[in-house]
C-alpha cells in the first residue's frame, strides 16, 4: 500500500459525516482533514460523543462520509464498493476493536487464520504456522488451541491483535482497546503498539487513557467534531 504524494499514508480532506435521527440531522464530523505519515503513532482523545469513533469508521472505510475524500495508501476508501472495501481492509488494515470481537466457537489460533483464510494472502500450508508466529509475538503462543471464553481479557486482546496482523497490513487502527483492560495490561498492550511501531507499522487508535495516550508521538484531541489540537513530540502543532 503506496502512501500519498506529500508522504500520507492517510489523507482526509473536508470529511464531513451527518447522520439521520429522529431529532433530525447530527452532524458527528465537520470538515475533518488530516494527514497521517507512514510509521507514525497517532493516539485520538476527546469526549464521548466528539467524532473519534466516526473518524476511524472513516479511515477504515466501515463508514462512509457524507461529503469529503478519504485516502488511504492512495486509495480512495470513499468510493470504493462494499465488496472491494472488505477485500482491501482484510489486506490493507489490521482493526482492533474494544470488545475483541473473537468468535466464540473457534480457537485462538483459528480465530487469526480467519482473515488469511477470507483473503488468501498466504499459502494454505503456511497460515497455521504464521499465525502460530503472530500468537508467539504477541506473548500468547501458548493460548492457541483454546477458546476465547478460557482466557483473560488482556490475553483476548492480544489475540485481537495478533488476528489484526494476519495478513500484514501497513497501517493498524484499534478503537478504545484498553478500555476493558487493567492499567497494567493496559500498559503492556502499549508497549506492544510501540513494537509494532518499531516493525513499520502505521497505529491510529481512540483511547479515553491520556497517561497511555501520551506515549505515542502524535496526540490527536476531537472536540464536537473538529480536530482541536495536534500534538506532535510534546509540542502543539495547531
Amino acid at each position: 500500500m503506496a502512501s500519498e504524494g506529500g508522504g500520507a499514508l492517510i489523507d482526509l480532506q473536508g470529511v464531513v459525516k451527518t447522520y439521520q435521527t429522529g431529532a433530525g440531522e447530527l452532524t458527528v464530523l465537520k470538515e475533518v482533514s488530516l494527514q497521517v505519515k507512514p510509521g507514525e503513532f497517532v493516539s485520538v482523545i476527546g469526549p464521548s460523543g466528539s467524532g473519534k469513533s466516526t473518524l476511524l469508521n472513516m479511515i477504515t472505510g466501515i463508514d462512509r462520509p457524507t461529503s469529503g475524500e478519504v485516502r488511504v495508501g492512495g486509495e480512495k476508501v470513499h468510493a470504493m464498493s462494499e465488496n472491494q472495501l472488505a477485500r482491501w481492509r482484510g489486506r490493507h488494515i489490521g482493526v482492533v476493536f474494544q470488545f475483541f470481537q473473537l468468535l466464540p466457537t473457534l480457537s485462538i489460533l483459528e480465530n487469526v487464520m480467519l482473515p488469511m483464510d477470507f483473503c488468501k494472502v498466504y499459502r494454505r500450508r503456511e497460515r497455521r504456522a504464521k499465525a502460530l508466529g503472530l500468537l508467539d509475538e504477541v506473548g500468547i503462543a501458548d493460548q492457541a488451541h483454546k477458546l476465547p471464553s478460557a482466557l483473560s481479557g488482556g490475553q483476548q486482546q492480544r489475540a485481537a491483535i495478533a488476528r489484526a496482523l494476519a495478513n500484514d497490513p501497513p497501517l493498524v487502527v484499534a478503537d478504545e482497546p484498553t478500555g476493558n483492560l487493567d492499567t497494567a495490561t493496559a500498559l503492556e498492550l502499549f508497549k506492544l503498539f510501540d513494537q509494532l511501531v518499531v516493525q513499520g507499522k502505521t497505529l491510529v487508535v481512540v483511547t479515553h487513557d491520556r497517561t497511555l495516550s501520551a506515549r505515542s508521538e502524535r496526540l490527536l484531541h476531537i472536540l464536537d467534531g473538529r480536530i482541536h489540537r495536534d500534538v506532535n513530540n510534546g509540542k502543539w502543532t495547531r
